[in-house]
């Protein structure tokens, strides 16, 4: 598998190359070279159409790999990799004809990040296994921190770098820092997250440094950190199929619109889908986008459901390819909805009053916004798939007070509220991060 850039100004990349660079070099001048995405994408219908319930998420994880990455991993490394990644697996839960629930909480940290980033994290490994080493430097922040974390810990040959914006760290293990032998090394940055990034995007385009440590990133910058995530809409497919009568739709929280993006891969690998619905909250960040206006930013509001609180997102350009390469398909495959607050904690309510379930009011957004689309009618064989991204006890208080239940943390989740301190507190500069990183090497 092979990828290029969003913006066509370097040259194509394998998939080690994109792993382990993650951004594509900067064009002459030096202008940024976009985002990678897959050049190419493969029929993966030979395999999957004929999985079925009994086909566990490693089997599929790793008959996929081997087949996407054919002359880079061989069957028996794509093993590795989804034995390594994955000791847990979505859940798809079929609420009624009309739409099925896939959890996406049930790994180390609660979020569905954790498929992503543990894939990456396990693929990172195979590839440099008993050959050379590398430093995942990556702005974090909540779950995304706690997850990488988890994810990376213990990898041998991987040094893993936390960017933090100011404020209280959690959640990571004692014995995982580097001044206790471990391999993960939080610093802390006095400014936003959006420095965090910056210093990110910074570090790697320093290519002595760059180089010297072979830095990468776990952020969704990284195509591997974001690609895994198309599994795991195969996966609710293949559950899913044996009680599909008509079209298949996907309601998916869309704040930084990775999960769309890997949902429209999925697509492209050949899963019978009918659309997607992009369900964001009051910032609507690409509604007029998505139906043919121009992308602008404009202020950021805050909600009840802030991890979707973002009006720039990151993502923007691998969804405008999208939109480049065929531009009446894309508006026919996926459709905007924005969800109010009064609307999230309504649908927190009724998930639980008709189904006994409880939702996070990020996995509250797409599960409003599933019950708005005009598709589905009284009597039509129309079936949403809408994706939990994150534990309800996560926002316990919201979650509560919306349905009346009591959503309890699991006990494995407990450590995440464990304070940490940071080895260093920089200013937002390459030279404090880069001395900071020296000074624990």
């Amino acid at each position: 598998m092979r990828f290029k850039s969003t913006r066509g100004t370097a040259p194509e990349a394998s998939f080690k190359d994109a792993a382990l660079r993650c951004l594509p070099p900067a064009g002459p001048g030096g202008i940024p070279g976009g985002l990678y995405v897959p050049s190419t994408v493969p029929d993966m219908r030979q395999f999957f159409l004929h999985m079925d319930e009994k086909t566990s998420y490693p089997e599929l994880v790793a008959t996929l790999a081997s087949s996407l990455l054919q002359g880079e991993f061989n069957p028996l490394s794509a093993a590795r990799v989804a034995e390594s990644a994955f000791n847990f697996e979505p859940e798809l839960i079929r609420l009624d004809n009309h739409f099925s629930l896939l959890s996406l909480y049930n790994g180390p940290t609660g979020t569905f990040k954790d498929f992503g980033v543990a894939f990456l994290a396990a693929v990172l490994e195979e590839l440099l296994k008993n050959t050379s080493s590398a430093m995942i430097i990556s702005a974090a922040r909540g779950d995304t921190g706690i997850s990488m974390a988890r994810a990376f810990q213990g990898r041998k040959g991987l040094t893993t770098v936390l960017l933090y914006p100011r404020g209280t760290i959690y959640g990571i293990e004692s014995g995982s820092l580097a001044s206790q032998g471990g391999n993960i090394i939080p610093i802390q940055v006095k400014g936003t997250y959006d420095d965090c990034q910056a210093l990110v995007t910074g570090i790697i385009n320093d290519r002595p440094f760059a180089e010297r440590y072979n830095v990468t990133s776990a952020n969704t910058i990284n195509p591997i950190r974001l690609l895994p995530q198309a599994f795991y809409y195969l996966y609710a497919f293949i559950r899913a199929k044996k009680y599909l009568l008509g079209d298949l739709f996907f309601s998916v929280p869309s704040g930084n619109f990775g999960n769309l993006i890997a949902g429209l891969y999925a697509w492209k690998f050949g899963m019978p889908v009918n659309g997607f619905i992009a369900a964001m909250n009051a910032n609507n960040a690409f509604g007029e986008f998505i139906r043919g206006g121009v992308f602008t930013p404009h202020s950021l509001v805050p909600t009840n459901s802030p991890a979707l609180d973002i009006t720039q997102p990151s993502n923007y350009e691998r969804l405008a390819s999208f939109y480049k390469e065929s531009p009446a398909v894309m508006r026919s495959m996926v459709f905007p909805a924005a969800i109010s607050n009064d609307e999230t904690v309504a649908a927190i309510k009724q998930a639980w009053n008709e189904y006994h379930v409880l939702l996070d009011p990020h996995s509250a957004v797409a599960f409003a916004a599933a019950g708005k689309f005009p598709r589905l009618k009284d009597g039509s064989d129309t079936h949403t798939v809408i994706l939990a991204t994150g534990h309800p006890a996560k926002e316990a208080e919201l979650v509560n007070a919306a349905s009346g239940q009591t959503a309890a943390l699991p006990e494995k989740l407990l450590v995440m509220r464990k304070r940490c301190e940071p080895i260093a507190l920089i200013d937002p500069h390459l030279d404090a991060l880069e001395g900071a990183i020296a000074s624990c090497l």
